[in-house]
This record gives C-alpha cells, sequence and structure tokens, in this order.
C-alpha cells in the first residue's frame, strides 16, 4: 500500500498496522505547510500544520520539516483540514525521530547501556539522563516550558530495582510541590514532550539519591 493509498483508508482500517505503514512511509514524503507558523491544536500545544495536497511551489520534503520541529519544542499535524486529521505527532515523537530514526518504540523495550547505575537504596539504583537518552536542546525546551510553569530548577533522575526497567523520576519539591489532585494532568502535560516509552513519575526526593538539575 502507498501513500495516498494510507491517506485514503477509512478511520475503520487505520489499526496499528496501518500506523506503522504510515509512520515508514512518512520522511519519504513532502508536503506544503498550511501556515508558516505553529498553531495551538486542541491540547494547547503548538503544531505545524502540514497538507499532502499537492503543491510542487510550496513542497517540502518532511525530513526536513521533522528536523526543523525537533529543534523547535512543537508537534505536528498532518491534513487537519480533515473532519479527524490524518495523524497528529507530539514533540516526543519528533526528538525521538531525530535521536533514533523511530517515532514510537515498544514500551516493553528500554536501552540501558546508555546509563551508568549506582546505588541509592537496598532496592533501588539511580542514574540520569546523558545526551543519547535525552539531548541538550530537548532539555532547553523542557526548562523553558517548566519556566513558563513559575518552575525555576526542576530536577530530575532515573530509578531502577533491575536496571532494566527505569522511571524517569521528577522531583515534587523542585516542581513547587504540586497538590495530589493535579499530578495526573501534570504528567500528561510532560509526557507531551517525551517518547512513549519513557516511564515518567512525579515522587518527592526523602530517602533517595541526589536529583539533577534539568
Amino acid at each position: 500500500m502507498d501513500f495516498q493509498q494510507l491517506l485514503n483508508a477509512k478511520e475503520s482500517e487505520r489499526d496499528s498496522d496501518w500506523e506503522k505503514d504510515f509512520l515508514r512511509l512518512f520522511p519519504e514524503q513532502s508536503f506544503s505547510l498550511i501556515y508558516p507558523d505553529a498553531k495551538p491544536g486542541p491540547d494547547n500545544w503548538p503544531y505545524l500544520w502540514i497538507s499532502s495536497e499537492a503543491n510542487e511551489q510550496a513542497a517540502e520534503p518532511a525530513t526536513k520539516i521533522l528536523d526543523w520541529l525537533s529543534q523547535r519544542g512543537i508537534g505536528l499535524v498532518v491534513n487537519p483540514n480533515k473532519n479527524m486529521p490524518d495523524y497528529v505527532f507530539t514533540y516526543g515523537m519528533l526528538w525521538l525521530y531525530a535521536l533514533t530514526g523511530q517515532f514510537i518504540i515498544d514500551s516493553e523495550r528500554q536501552d540501558t547501556k546508555k546509563k551508568e547505575w549506582e546505588k541509592t537504596t537496598e532496592k533501588l539504583f539511580y542514574g540520569y539522563p546523558k545526551e543519547d537518552y535525552i539531548p541538550t536542546y530537548v532539555r532547553s525546551i523542557l526548562k523553558e516550558f517548566f519556566l513558563q510553569q513559575g518552575i525555576m530548577r526542576p530536577k530530575w533522575i532515573l530509578l531502577t530495582e533491575d536496571k532494566e526497567n527505569y522511571d524517569l523520576c521528577f522531583s515534587l519539591e523542585s516542581l513547587n510541590h504540586p497538590a495530589e489532585k493535579d499530578h495526573q494532568s501534570l504528567l500528561e502535560a510532560i509526557s507531551w514532550f517525551f517518547p512513549n516509552h519513557y516511564s515518567l513519575v512525579l515522587t518527592s526526593e526523602k530517602g533517595l539519591a541526589d536529583f539533577e538539575e534539568i
């Protein structure tokens, strides 16, 4: 099935296989920009709107668009003129592609070779995100997001029991002690900036190793 056939598929036909084919073929395409700048989506995050309709004068290679967005903390919407857009990329998907060549990674598979673990308690080991786990430009975008929320020095740490499955933990103290009722919405907001397989947690620093400032 080619890319245009994928775009013509009915909503009921768009299963996980459809998504895999779409994401595999997407970087090979060209698109026209509906607007030159990002627009807020229904979730209030910024998205660049692009169209697959032929427009040779305005055609931009997908790879160029993806590279530009990955450096700026902006998501991507494909054909938002339809009743339902053909696809919506969060920012986390875009920088993951820039880093690994994949938009989505199986949540059961985590790469541990990039981290060096030290023991923090009898049951937990800790480490810190490295450049090949979270690039510097992503950290800068995250810091800007937190700054807009009035959070001046957000901190994090990686925690694991088995050195194979681990959580990226954000310090509640550094996030200005949000109320427990707000934890889920804050995690959902933070998750927009991360790939789907990153496990994110809000936790107190008490009893743990020193957290690192982002």
